[in-house]
């Protein structure tokens, strides 16, 4: 829809703009108006283009053509400091709070609040007191510890401390994904307060829920484009989502979607009567999932579908043992054992995880490849509980040569390689010491092309061989592509179980719908 005369004036405007990260195109041709004191939604795909567009206008993201103008005046690319100055603040998913600092000093943290260039106890309190009114939020007391507090009270926290620099421009990429439901609406009010004061908002959210709560306009991305923009209310949230799909209708097979080569992921249908591995009642982690129930069976992948802030990843760390809160029924080959505490606990079980931290929590960054390989292996290489080192070194050149991972550099430290190889590196520990059950948490994010067409590969072919896979991707194609069965999460709930029908594909567009909480499945 076009803008009226009577519409407020352009705070942000984007004409044209473009990104490039190597062969992807982030953003194609932008063009986007934000009005001045309004709440402007940004919705898509996960990787549509709509983080990257609030990043250019953060002065974050080094765009590669076009302009972005904040009240009329160009904005230099890739220039944070630029952007605040131009009255732009920008509060993302990852909390810049420092823990050990009081909720005031973080507030005022950079500010100075005296002539002298000392920060005023006094007067930083009195200010501190004076924005929780301005945001007619419950006032956070000044002195307490900020790792005391909750995700939603820190959020509040950076909301406040952005407005020190009285902007006229605040930028929010998913505000409400870590927070709980009752969390919410603290946010959603401080937003509505300062859309009071006049400023102008510019969220990123897949929450249709707080999009019709908050938002005054809503633009569509799709593969990098900004489709359509319309006012709230214009446009029901299934137009949305076809909108966000165009003619994407999940029948893409991963060789037009990553590999442009044949090539069969797919292995068909389980046996009937083939009893499941691994089932799951009634799982949940408190303020993230709730009552999930699931099953995979040998030589299944199942897929787990959801936007950001779902419980996706919540759902495979607690089954993993990586989540010492959750709590449910486990049941494993018919067994009933104790919930893992533990991803060692898990491990015994045979439950295998490749987490979505590879550097964080997948690798020892300074050994070498082979020593990362081998830490699955060490079981597989022994003998008499001995290990026997050639044997170990066999295994792990054999593995590395199995994923053309390059057998040559396995001496070198793993923190000299590309994100693929890093990748690759995890999913090699598995190919001996196989688990039972093996965990998958974004195993292609951040990796070339080829990469991601060997390691999908790979997980077929494990399954192939018994092991029962879950994998979560926020590539919905790869979800779709490589799984026999999809569970779809959103707000931490089951949405219900997507099942292939023959050689038919599970329809992207029912798993959106899905995801959305348009649409529920059996």
């Amino acid at each position: 829809m076009e803008p009226s005369q009577s519409d407020p004036a352009i705070a942000v405007a984007l004409k044209a703009v473009s990104k490039t990260y190597g062969a992807t195109r982030a953003l194609i041709d932008v063009d986007v108006e934000i009005h001045e004191g309004t709440v402007h939604a940004l919705i898509g795909e996960n990787g549509a283009g709509k983080s990257t567009a609030l990043g250019a206008i953060a002065g974050r993201v080094d765009f590669d053509g076009g302009v972005v103008e904040v009240f009329g005046e160009p904005l230099e690319p890739g220039n944070l400091r630029a952007a605040r100055r131009s009255g732009v603040s920008a509060i993302y998913q990852e909390l810049t709070i420092i823990p050990h600092l009081d909720a005031a000093a973080n507030v005022f943290l950079g500010s100075v609040l005296s002539r002298l260039g000392v920060l005023s106890s006094r007067e930083m309190r009195r200010r501190y007191v004076q924005l929780c009114t301005e945001l007619d939020v419950r006032v956070i007391p000044a002195g307490v510890p900020v790792g005391t507090l909750s995700v939603a009270e820190q959020q509040l926290l950076e909301i406040m401390r952005s407005l020190v620099i009285d902007p006229r421009v605040i930028l929010f990429d998913e505000p409400s994904a870590s927070l709980a439901v009752e969390e919410r609406e603290a946010l959603y009010k401080a937003i509505e307060g300062l859309r009071k004061r006049g400023v102008t908002i510019v969220i990123v959210s897949h929450n249709f829920d707080e999009i019709e709560r908050l938002a005054d306009w809503i633009t569509v991305f799709r593969n990098g484009r900004a489709i359509t923009t319309s006012r709230r209310g214009e446009k029901s949230r299934a137009e949305l989502v076809r909108a966000m799909l165009g003619d994407q209708r999940g029948d893409q097979t991963l060789s037009r979607v990553l590999l442009d080569k044949p090539v069969e992921i797919h292995a068909g249908p389980i046996e009937p009567g083939v009893a499941p591995i691994l089932e799951v009642v009634g799982l949940t982690v408190p303020g993230a999932i709730e009552n999930i129930d699931l099953e995979v069976k040998p030589g299944e992948i199942l897929g787990i579908a959801g936007l950001v802030g779902s419980g996706r990843s919540t759902l495979l760390r607690a089954i993993a043992g990586a989540e010492p809160t959750a709590r449910g029924t486990i049941r494993l080959a018919g067994a009933e054992p104790a919930w893992p505490r533990t991803v060692r606990a898990a491990r015994k079980l045979g439950i295998g995880l490749i987490p979505e931290d590879r550097k964080g929590e997948g690798l020892v960054l300074l050994r070498s490849a082979a020593d990362n390989i081998a830490l699955s292996n060490l079981g597989s290489a022994s003998t008499g509980g001995v290990i026997v080192r050639k044997k170990l070194r066999a295994m792990v050149a054999d593995a590395a040569s199995r994923l053309n991972f390059p057998v040559a550099r396995l001496g070198e430290r793993s923190d000299r390689f590309s994100g693929g190889n890093q990748q690759k590196l995890l999913m090699a520990r598995w190919l001996y010491d196989r688990p039972r059950v093996l965990l998958a948490d974004e195993p292609t994010r951040g990796i070339d092309v080829g990469a991601k067409g060997e390691l999908l590969e790979t997980l077929r072919l494990m399954a192939a061989e018994g092991v029962a896979v879950i994998m979560v991707s926020s590539e919905l194609e790869e979800v779709l592509a490589v799984s026999d069965r999809v569970l779809v999460i959103a707000k931490g709930h089951s949405m219900g179980l997507l099942e292939r029908t023959g050689d038919q594909q599970i329809a992207m567009e029912d798993v959106l719908q899905a995801a959305f909480g348009l649409k529920e499945h059996a």
